[in-house]
């Protein structure tokens, strides 16, 4: 397009002049073109210069886009230009490379590489990950996932799966599951329990100093918990007790230090540790929701079960605490209902009724000062609205979020040769044990059945036949134990063998506040014990249960391994609440409760 010309062409000859005189001799022949012009000419004139200069812009810019977009990678097939989705699939049994153009498919002993673009590279120290830019995925120790922009996936071990836009993968911390097509998420039954930490919303917890005849003095006077037993190696790692090397060669070299040869009865130490060091503990009393007393009733009691022991041997430490705590500003401001109490043994051994030698245990919680303190117990009255039932601790503490994904990962992976197994033995001194008769069944069985008697020492610390047994087989037979609940419940359900119940107190009764699943089809098998004596044929119950069906239990128990297990740090996993924080909720919660319906200062056991 030309700019029209107005008025008169010089005639002024062209001939090879100086600069500044052509740029002279210009502005006066603008100057004179201008002024001869007439202002709607004038104006004209303007439109059509600002017209010409919009169009060498645009024209720039469009020439500008043309070469960026055929310098830069072509989008993937399926997707508009433009599109910033990312397709990421994460089947439940993979956590590492990212093969081809973007797509995710991570497992558990690739930790994966992607050189370029969409493509993840992971160093052998990083295991779990982010994707940092442009799709690219660099794995951390400590991470573990959400998509953030663009594709952009930053992997925290906070986060565990949704979408929210444009692709972007925030997961949340009770599911893991998988993308789909175009950035939509698939959850797979891979929710794995963890449940996330709420701060201190339910209440801040005062811990009593008591004297160390209480706690201390007992733990470490440790050769007279049990005589002639030593215990003293039960108080390495604050009750954990030491760490258990010998599967070494059997569990992945990198989880080994995650389990330890625990003490079915050290719950005591480990809750006082863990309240010591919790986020929710203060040291003002005038602020505290609830107070907490560290009495090692149960390592206490341990020493005068057996033996020629009196009643009142048993009853003196008790009474001795009572008296202790009735002194207490804090316990009188609420006669002892916003207090608080852990039995690392079952509740019934704290129940005495008789006064004799003879009689079993003390009779603590029958004590009248005691009738209003909440109790946690590894076996709770169920007719006791007081009392919570928290499981025994196992054998795995991990220190972190990623140690319970690398646990869950291994248990998933393994293959199982035998359909059910038991672990235990014959009691002779009791009439028609039931153990003896799971324990012929067994060994009648034995192309499908593995046995571990436990009266052959199989049993104790630093044998791996318990392990080994459990993590070769799909189903665990579970009779009661001492009481009705058992040890070897937790340990069957950490090595991913599903739980076959003979009594329903055993677990379904126990307990609450989301420790085990609320449905007990989805996790375990129940066949009553009196059908067993009467014929009932356990091998052809549980072959029954066809593949995809044990798959969906098993992943079940996977799930919720956070739940039943105690970590191993002090203060407990930065965002994943264990057995303990479970615990301690409930206490929460239930003085809540009780305070809210007025029970609060009197004696619930008779409202």
């Amino acid at each position: 397009m030309l700019l029209p010309i107005f008025g008169h062409q010089s005639t002024e000859p062209e001939g090879p002049t100086k600069g500044h005189k052509k740029s002279r001799n210009l502005k006066t022949r603008i100057k004179s073109f201008l002024s001869n012009l007439t202002p709607i000419r004038r104006t004209l004139v303007f439109v059509v210069i600002l017209f010409h200069v919009f169009l060498l812009w645009y024209l720039t810019l469009t020439i500008a886009h043309n070469l960026s977009l055929s310098l830069s990678p072509r989008a993937p097939p399926n997707f508009q230009a433009g599109e910033s989705r990312i397709v990421v699939n994460i089947p439940p049994k993979t956590y590492g490379r990212l093969p081809n153009k973007g797509k995710s498919n991570i497992p558990l002993k690739t930790y994966g590489s992607l050189p370029n673009k969409g493509v993840s590279n992971v160093s052998p120290a990083t295991h779990h990950g982010s994707l940092t830019e442009k799709g690219v995925l660099n794995l951390s120790h400590e991470t573990h996932g959400s998509l953030a922009k663009e594709g952009v996936s930053n992997i925290s071990s906070t986060t565990h799966g949704s979408l929210s836009n444009e692709g972007v993968l925030n997961i949340s911390p009770e599911t893991h599951g998988s993308l789909g097509k175009e950035g939509v998420l698939n959850i797979s039954s891979t929710t794995y329990g963890s449940l996330p930490n709420k701060g201190c919303d339910s209440g801040r917890v005062y811990v009593y100093d008591l004297p160390t005849m209480f706690n201390y003095d007992i733990m470490n006077n440790c050769t007279e918990i049990e005589p002639p037993a030593d215990k003293c190696d039960k108080n390495l790692n604050h009750g954990l007790g030491p760490v258990a090397r010998e599967f070494a060669g059997m569990l992945p070299e990198s989880i080994i230090p995650a389990f330890y040869w625990t003490d079915m009865y050290w719950g005591e130490v480990i809750f006082h540790n863990r309240m010591l060091n919790h986020q929710c503990r203060t040291l003002e009393p005038e602020s505290a929701t609830a107070f907490y007393i560290p009495f090692y009733a149960g390592l206490r009691l341990r020493k005068y079960l057996f033996d020629n022991h009196t009643a009142g041997e048993r009853d003196w430490h008790p009474e001795m605490l009572v008296k202790w705590l009735q002194e207490q500003k804090w316990w009188k401001r609420s006669n002892g209902s916003d207090h608080f109490i852990m039995f690392g043994r079952m509740t019934w051994d704290f129940r005495r009724r008789g006064d004799g030698d003879a009689d079993w245990g003390t009779r603590f919680l029958l004590m009248p000062a005691m009738q209003n303190v909440i109790r946690i117990s590894v076996e709770r009255s169920i007719w006791d609205d007081l009392e919570i039932a928290v499981p025994y601790p196992s054998i795995f503490h991990p220190k972190s979020e990623f140690d319970i994904i690398e646990w869950q990962e291994f248990v998933r992976s393994r293959r199982r040769n035998h359909l059910f197994t038991f672990v235990g033995g014959g009691r002779s001194k009791i009439k028609n044990d039931f153990r003896a008769v799971l324990k012929n069944k067994c060994l009648n069985e034995s192309s499908v059945c593995r046995h571990v008697d436990c009266s052959l020492n199989n049993c104790v610390d630093g044998k791996t036949e318990v392990m080994a047994a459990f993590l070769d087989s799909d189903f665990c037979l579970q009779p009661k134990g001492d009481g009705l609940t058992r040890r070897s419940v937790f340990d069957c359900m950490v090595a991913g063998s599903i739980p076959v119940f003979f009594w329903r107190g055993t677990t379904y009764l126990q307990y609450e506040f989301s420790i085990m699943p609320e449905e007990p089809e989805s996790y375990s098998v129940f066949i009553d014990h009196d059908e067993v004596r009467n014929g009932t044929d356990i091998r052809r119950v549980l072959e029954r249960y066809g593949k995809e069906q044990i798959e969906r239990m098993r992943e079940k128990v996977i799930e919720y391994i956070p739940r039943f297990m105690y970590a191993k740090p002090s203060r407990g996993l930065e965002k994943t609440r264990d057995a303990f924080d479970i615990a301690l909720d409930g206490v929460l919660r239930k003085y809540k409760d009780h305070m809210q319906s007025g029970r609060i200062g009197t004696n619930w056991n008779k409202i």
